[in-house]
């Protein structure tokens, strides 16, 4: 075990696939001599060389459908697109080649490939650096979308992956690189994606989060605990697929609900898992599930993004508030 922060657990993660499968490469800006605008691939070009670290030119386009024709040809290439505000460029690579190969040849091919991206807000980025984009991959079927929120779940699901045969979007909280230190095991294991974390268990009010929003969330369960609440706490690891065993079980033990997030509140995640409570175990519950979330306006400037992204406070207030309309 070594105790590690979330950006050096990535960065082992990559060195050790690339050392077990001469077929995995990274690709990106920067990600060569200058080792990443994050350092998550720092040192890797020294080792492996620029035909497996490869930087490319400033065109995130171009870097994603480079990697589909490595991903069809045979190769797991890993790319990085800097942060996740920039991938809108790179929509039609994504949602209309890579994650339609396998459903188009009648799975004759398929585009075994991981897109990594930085996302999240509170660190005072400008403009379309700290987006929480997911529910825009949600969407387009035949991508999965993975959001881990520590350094042990980033190393076990990215090493998942880069073994999955199909193409990948794996987003990394940049607010949580270096926020936290844990101890991680060093040997290669994968975390199942599509299997969520019930990171504490609880008979009152299950709150479900994922990725940035967890620490906020977790500031949040402690506060109220202290309170006198039982919290079931859900960190869902994997967007798609979603876990929904997880969520319902839950859900019918405490029969209330609060999801939180840092997306925008329309049509994102939360409304989808909002529905699915809704079809699956209506009758289980005992109040309206709420969402805790960014607003319905592109992401702030700095000097207000903590007024934008959900803070403790309000899922404190939220989960009082879901408690108060509690029908018994």
């Amino acid at each position: 075990m070594t105790e590690m922060t979330m950006i050096e657990a990535i960065n082992f993660t990559l060195r050790q696939e690339m050392e077990e499968d001469e077929n995995v490469l990274i690709l990106g800006e920067d990600i060569g001599r200058n080792g990443g605008v994050f350092r998550a691939t720092d040192g890797l070009i020294d080792t492996f060389g620029e035909r497996r670290v490869v930087d490319t030119p400033l065109a995130e386009s171009a870097i994603i459908g480079t990697a589909v024709g490595m991903a069809v040809r045979g190769l797991k290439p890993v790319a990085e697109i800097q942060f996740l505000g920039f991938i809108y460029e790179t929509m039609d690579q994504i949602a209309a080649q890579a994650a339609r190969i396998r459903f188009r040849s009648a799975g004759n091919y398929h585009a075994p490939m991981v897109i990594r991206a930085p996302y999240s807000g509170g660190v005072k980025t400008p403009e379309l650096h700290s987006d929480s984009l997911e529910a825009l991959f949600m969407h387009s079927a035949g991508i999965k979308v993975i959001m881990p929120s520590t350094p042990r779940d980033a190393k076990g699901l990215l090493s998942a992956a880069i073994a999955d045969p199909d193409p990948v979007l794996f987003l990394e909280p940049m607010k949580l690189y270096r926020a936290l230190r844990e101890n991680v095991e060093e040997k290669r294991f994968k975390i199942e994606v599509g299997k969520a974390n019930v990171v504490k268990e609880g008979s009152d009010i299950t709150l479900i989060s994922w990725g940035a929003a967890m620490a906020e969330t977790k500031k949040a369960v402690q506060m109220l605990e202290e309170n006198g609440y039982s919290i079931e706490l859900i960190d869902l690891r994997t967007i798609v697929p979603l876990d929904e065993e997880a969520i319902i079980d839950s859900v019918m033990k405490t029969s209330r609900c609060v999801i939180v997030h840092e997306a925008v509140k329309s049509a994102g995640v939360g409304a989808e898992i909002s529905a699915i409570i809704n079809e699956k175990a209506l009758f289980y519950i005992s109040a309206p599930v709420l969402r805790v979330t960014g607003y319905d306006s592109p992401y702030p400037v700095a000097t207000v993004e903590n007024d934008w992204i959900p803070s403790m406070d309000r899922i404190v207030r939220e989960v009082k508030h879901v408690w108060e309309l509690s029908l018994d």
